[in-house]
This record gives C-alpha cells, sequence and structure tokens, in this order.
C-alpha cells in the first residue's frame, strides 16, 4: 500500500508538469505518451533494480523541477527544437552518470553554492506559483475550491492534500460543464524515437542548468532522505546507474530521472513496515506502478487533457508550493549569501533569454559573478 500511494501522490502531483514541458517544446500528443512512456519505465526499472541489489527502498523520481525548467522555455522567443532538447537531455543523463561513477558527486556539490542553486530552482518554479492565483479571475469556484480544500487538506492529512485537491478539482468541474471526456481513451503509449541533435545553446540552456537543478534539488535531497530514515545508501553507484539508465531512455522522452525526496519517504517511514530491513518491497511495488503508469502513458495523456486549464494550473501551483517556499528559504537564509540567490532568482524569473540560452542559466552566471565580487570585496 505504501508503494502504490508513493505512485498516486507522484503522478498526480508533478505529471501535469511534464505535460507542460513536453507542449513547450512543440511534443505532439504520441510524443507526449512516449515520455510517460520512458519515464514510468525507468523509474520502474531503477527504483525495482536498485532496490532488490541493495534490499533498501530505493526510489526514484522524474525530476520536477526540471519538467518546471522545460516548461519556462515556452517564454522564450527562441526555442530550441526538439530534436536538441533530447540531445541536451543525453548530455544531462551523461553528466549524471559521470558525477556517480567518479565519485565526486557529493564533492561536486560541496562546492556549488546550495544558495544559488535554490533561488535558481525558485525562480524557475515561480511562474507556476503565479499561474495558481492568475486562474481565480477566470474561474474563480473552481480555483478557490480547490485552494480551500488544499489548505484543509494540509492541516489534516497532508500526505494526501493534493490527491483530494484534485479530485475535489475535478468535482467541481465537472459540475461545472469543464470536463471534456470525449476525448479520454484507454490505450498503451508506445516509444517514439527523437534523434539527439547538438547544439550549444541546448547544452548551456537546457543540459547544463537540468543537471544542476536535478542535482542539487533532487539527488541532494533524496540521499538526505535516505540517511535520515537510517539507510546507508551506495550513493555513487546508484546516482551512476540512474544516469545511466536515464541516458538510455533519453531518446524516447526520459527528460531526467533522479531518486525521489518527498514520495521516498512515504516508502522509507514506518508507514511502510515497522521492520526498517523490510521496506523494500514498498519502493518495488512502487516501481512496478509507475512503470504501469508509464505502459498508459497515452491513456494518462488524455486524462489531463480533458481537464480545464485553470485545474491543470491550480494543481501545478499548488503542488510546487513546497518546492517554491523551500527553494526561497535555503537561498536567502544565510546573509552572506542572500544577495547573490536573490540576483538568481530574479534573472531566473525574469524569462531573460541572451544569445539563446535560457534564464535558468543566466540566473546562476549573475549569482555567481555577485557571490564572487562580494567575497572578493570581503577579502580586501
Amino acid at each position: 500500500m505504501a508503494g502504490l500511494v508513493t505512485v498516486l501522490v507522484g503522478v498526480t502531483s508533478s505529471a501535469v508538469i511534464v505535460f507542460k514541458a513536453a507542449e513547450a517544446l512543440g511534443a505532439t500528443e504520441a510524443q507526449t505518451g512516449s515520455w510517460m512512456w520512458a519515464l514510468g519505465l525507468g523509474i520502474g526499472i531503477t527504483s525495482i533494480g536498485l532496490s532488490l541489489r541493495w534490499r533498501i527502498p530505493v526510489v526514484t523520481a522524474w525530476s520536477t523541477p526540471g519538467a518546471a525548467m522545460l516548461a519556462l522555455l515556452a517564454t522564450s522567443p527562441d526555442r530550441v527544437t526538439m530534436n536538441q532538447a533530447v540531445g541536451a537531455f543525453t548530455v544531462c543523463a551523461v553528466l549524471m552518470a559521470l558525477a556517480g561513477f567518479s565519485g565526486i558527486f557529493e564533492r561536486m556539490m560541496r562546492r556549488i553554492p546550495v544558495a544559488l542553486a535554490s533561488g535558481m530552482l525558485a525562480g524557475v518554479l515561480l511562474r507556476f506559483g503565479l499561474e495558481l492565483f492568475r486562474g481565480v479571475g477566470t474561474r474563480p469556484s473552481l480555483v478557490l475550491g480547490m485552494i480551500g480544500t488544499y489548505l484543509f487538506m494540509k492541516r489534516w492529512q497532508p500526505r494526501y492534500a493534493i490527491v483530494v485537491t484534485l479530485l475535489a478539482g475535478c468535482a467541481v468541474a465537472a459540475g461545472q460543464g469543464l470536463l471534456k471526456p470525449e476525448g479520454l481513451h484507454l490505450m498503451p503509449a508506445h516509444p517514439v524515437w527523437t534523434a539527439p541533435a547538438w547544439s550549444w545553446r541546448a547544452v548551456a540552456g537546457i543540459a547544463l542548468p537540468l543537471f544542476l537543478v536535478t542535482m542539487a534539488s533532487q539527488n541532494v535531497p533524496g540521499v538526505a532522505v535516505m540517511r535520515a530514515s537510517g539507510y546507508e545508501l551506495p550513493v555513487s553507484k546508484t546516482i551512476g546507474w540512474i544516469g545511466t539508465v536515464n541516458a538510455a531512455l533519453a531518446p524516447l522522452g526520459g527528460f531526467a530521472l533522479n531518486l525521489a525526496a518527498i514520495t521516498a519517504a512515504i516508502c522509507t517511514g514506518r508507514e511502510a513496515h515497522e521492520d526498517p530491513r523490510r521496506r523494500w518491497p514498498a519502493a518495488v511495488t512502487a516501481g512496478a506502478g509507475y512503470a504501469a503508469v508509464g505502459i498508459f502513458g497515452a491513456t494518462v495523456t488524455s486524462l489531463f487533457a480533458a481537464f480545464p486549464p485553470e485545474l491543470i494550473g491550480a494543481i501545478s501551483g499548488l503542488a510546487l508550493l513546497g518546492t517554491i517556499g523551500g527553494g526561497l528559504a535555503a537561498a536567502l537564509g544565510q546573509e552572506q549569501d542572500r544577495e547573490p540567490a536573490l540576483i538568481a532568482f530574479l534573472v531566473t524569473a525574469s524569462g531573460l533569454t541572451l544569445l539563446g540560452i535560457s534564464s535558468a542559466f543566466w540566473g546562476v552566471v549573475a549569482g555567481a559573478v555577485a557571490l564572487a565580487v562580494g567575497g572578493w570585496g570581503r577579502k580586501s
């Protein structure tokens, strides 16, 4: 049951953001279904394989902040092609595998200012938070009802807040005749191969920021969750194998896989089993559930296409509130790094595109320059 709840929470809280990312890159319906196929299969392979190998609950996931960053490309006047994006996905996955197998992952993370990565993450996700409240102007009863449900559930049953909020939103939308079930159909997804194309703009504007966001905001917390639950995860090999599977699936839509953090806590906690040594089957069950979601990715795609855009925007914003808040807290927590992190946040949130490279990259660059200048001034 813990494994099934993990899948339910993970899919309902972030699948819509994956669809937004695919839409931003101009994916067809078949390609979007292939994204879900590749991501679901990748999570299934890594969660089941690594959990059986180490006999501990290893839960993987797609990179929700990474998907949000890709969706931000929709605001760029000079977007990359799908082939160039797939090339960037492949580069990101190879970098992850190298960072894992080489053993430099933890050392590298210590060199990347957490404040800058967090500021960039919050800037990437800001648009989703704003979109939540923009929907109040067009569908007030729907969006306000979802916000009220979310706040109530966060008070009483926070684990199921997003699931119940989505169900409440569907009920209100159905009552108002806003659902479009005529396009809903049950059918499996089919992998669609997209040949990678190499572009320095895509590498600098997608691959490097995607790698940074995934490693800093997903893999690092994922390791922390495992250790907080008392598990000594072989970090280097785990990250290396996740990157390897990711690289194989990138041309099919697997943009970024990583250790799960929030949903992993469901499988690593006492809710899964009182005995920590017997919790790994929860992660295996979660992997099987994600693989099933991937196989029927076309059905999931058509399901979300039947929802009104205000519902999609509301559930996306609510699902990312905690991540946005956590990013801002980490970015602004240390006074000496506060201003550089704020610069990284603002540049990223601005949607700036320079030399064809997205704002996520320039946010980190601007923040790093501000940090270096500030540090040089203090030393002198």
